[in-house]
């Protein structure tokens, strides 16, 4: 049974050594961070392949919009958990290299809708294309299941972050 007995040595064979630690969750922490480390480096090697300029932050602005489709900038910041002056940069540097736009909101004269341009939307799907193929040929070995239950619980993961 799960969590009963000992090992050859005396330690407890279940989850949580005698400190009380959860070795399964702090397993999770260690792959957790190295995971984060590695998508961080590699979303500022995205955001630089659309355009050279690019901080890393920008390649989530890209994934947001082309998914939702034109979005409020107060929107954005809420939903990448940042403040507004620090989007509204963000989104003036995006502006200036012609990769999204803001439109008038139809629900809201006063407020803007930015969303990717042309421009914004063949680069960014370009590199996206580029990064799934590359997700393809390194999990060539996995079975379509297990592909499918690894997304299935980053995306339980994430709700429950974001709840």
């Amino acid at each position: 049974m799960h969590g009963s007995g000992t090992g050859s040595e005396g330690e407890p064979t279940g989850s949580s050594t005698r400190s009380g630690v959860d070795q399964e969750f702090l397993a999770l922490e260690r792959e957790l961070a190295v995971f984060l480390r590695r998508a961080r480096s590699q979303s500022g090697e995205m955001a630089r392949e659309v355009h050279p300029e690019l901080e890393p932050a920008a390649y989530g602005l890209f994934v947001r919009l082309d998914d939702a489709g034109p979005q409020r900038a107060t929107d954005l910041a809420g939903y990448f958990g940042v403040g507004k002056a620090t989007m509204s940069r963000q989104l003036r540097a995006l502006e200036e290299l012609g990769l999204v736009a803001r439109d008038p909101d139809p629900a809201d004269g006063r407020a803007s809708l930015v969303r990717l341009t042309e421009e914004g939307r063949n680069r960014f799907r370009r590199v996206r294309d580029a990064r799934r193929g590359r997700y393809v040929r390194k999990l060539a070995d996995w079975d379509r299941g297990e592909v499918a239950e690894l997304a299935r619980l980053l995306h339980q993961l994430n709700a429950r972050a974001e709840s």
